[in-house]
């Protein structure tokens, strides 16, 4: 008896065939907000611990006519919106435009923490078309343009701080983003839009360094106690934050809350929500799991999250797919990515992480990822993970860890460019035949929300 269940990987709608006893693990259902319009204008009258955003913008500008504002944004590897019914940039600029800050100083700044810069295409797609019709200035971060960064000291742990100029010197700094779970920092959105959103690269040292990552609390949904959150929190307070609008979202990436004003907050009171609905208890481990990259997968670097959110549904034996819509203009990622990541792939995750915690390695920025895709390799073998995505090149699964999708793919298509949905399906074919178990007995899951639903232990 086979069930069909269907999958969204990006913009690319999967169906796959499973076992009907496949356990289908997804989010707890969420309600989308009916008005998400009048939410967004609600949370920016009425915010968590601030004065409204209308007047905190007069007090600014009572004090220097001249106030300049910078609005910080997430790039295009979260789903954000910034346009439409639930957009939520424009009501902030409208709200600036109107309490008298013109045009001219707005600064819409892209926190693009190490991330490539997004193109102006790029850009037009993700933001309300009014921004770019009333002349506000969009800017992406660049966290290796020293002149564009201002040192602000060190944290506790030895952090160097360099922040984007633009910020720092603003003289209101309001941030936006999304809260979902996230694989280092518990969540994201908040204090993240700054810490690492904004900072210079040499602060990632400290921050994304071995040592820091390997803290068992650096982890999804926890907060207390998570080294990342604490520094980035310590960051974002020093460079300093005027409010926040933040958003959660549901599984169709609905609006289901609006959170605004103070920066801590407001940010955990988002977390609370996204604690509530995105946790799924299991019971177990798996032998076979299939998961996906969703929205955020644009290319393997990003794909990392949805390997280490399956965690706990592997034991040593078990089998994990993965497949990926990786948009990105490189479906890999950048050459630090994929110098690190071949590392990992010819020495294997132990001797890895024995190496980057070495006294002697030096560190590499993006390396960070690759930390965490060893994660995942110290529970399984590589053989045990298949990934594919349609974009990458046949020569570049040569330094990706894993079985590339495609050998399970018929060998008279081979020489073709084989869709998403032909190769999970074939994936999962091949891993259903080679288990070591009847079928019947075998414990077989789908993460059907990919990366954002977090699989947590009963037991």
């Amino acid at each position: 008896m086979v069930k069909q269940e269907t999958i969204l990987v990006g913009e690319q709608r999967v169906d796959l065939r499973l076992p009907a006893h496949t356990h289908c693990l997804t989010m707890p259902q969420t309600t989308p907000l009916q008005d998400p319009q009048q939410a967004i204008a609600a949370s920016l009258l009425h915010p968590i611990n601030a004065p409204p955003l209308a007047e905190l913008v007069r007090r600014r500008t009572a004090a220097n006519p001249e106030a300049r504002a910078v609005i910080v944004i997430s790039d295009n590897t979260r789903p954000v919106p910034y346009k439409g019914a639930a957009g939520i940039l424009w009501p902030i600029v409208e709200q600036l435009l109107a309490s008298g800050v013109t045009a001219d100083r707005i600064i819409i700044l892209v926190a693009t923490g190490t991330h490539r810069g997004l193109t102006d295409g790029e850009l037009r797609d993700m933001l309300d078309e009014r921004v770019f019709e009333h002349g506000v200035a969009v800017i992406n971060h660049d966290c290796r343009d020293q002149e564009d960064l201002v040192h602000l000291g060190r944290t506790q742990r030895g952090s160097e701080i360099f922040i984007n100029r633009h910020y720092v010197e603003a003289d209101i700094k309001i941030l936006t983003g999304l809260v979902e779970s996230h694989f280092m920092a518990g969540v994201s959105g908040g204090r993240k839009s700054v810490c690492p959103g904004l900072l210079g690269e040499q602060g990632t040292y400290v921050f994304h360094g071995a040592a820091m990552l390997a803290d068992a609390a650096a982890r999804d949904l926890v907060l207390e106690g998570n080294p990342c959150h604490d520094e980035a929190l310590e960051v974002a307070k020093r460079a300093g934050v005027d409010f926040i609008v933040n958003v959660t979202l549901d599984a169709q990436f609905r609006t289901a809350g609006v959170f605004a004003g103070d920066l801590e907050q407001a940010h955990a009171a988002a977390a609370r929500m996204v604690q509530e609905h995105t946790a799924i208890p299991v019971d177990g481990t798996y032998d076979l799991v299939i998961t996906h990259g969703g929205f955020v997968g644009i290319n393997h670097y990003q794909t990392a999250k949805a390997a280490v959110v399956a965690l706990p549904l592997l034991h040593s034996h078990s089998r994990l797919i993965l497949g990926a819509n990786t948009t990105d203009q490189d479906p890999v990622g950048s050459a630090q990515y994929r110098t690190v990541l071949h590392l990992l792939k010819l020495f294997g995750a132990e001797a890895f992480t024995e190496l980057i915690h070495a006294p002697q390695w030096s560190f590499v920025p993006e390396q960070w990822q690759v930390q965490m895709w060893a994660r995942l390799f110290a529970v399984l073998p590589m053989d045990h993970f298949t990934y594919y995505s349609p974009q990458t090149a046949p020569a570049d699964y040569a330094i990706l860890p894993g079985r590339n999708g495609r050998q399970s793919v018929n060998e008279r298509i081979m020489t073709a460019q084989p869709r998403l949905q032909q190769v999970m399906q074939a994936a999962v074919d091949h891993e259903l035949a080679r288990l070591p178990k009847p079928l019947e007995s075998a414990r077989i899951a789908l993460l059907r929300d990919g990366p954002y639903g977090v699989p947590q232990r009963c037991s």
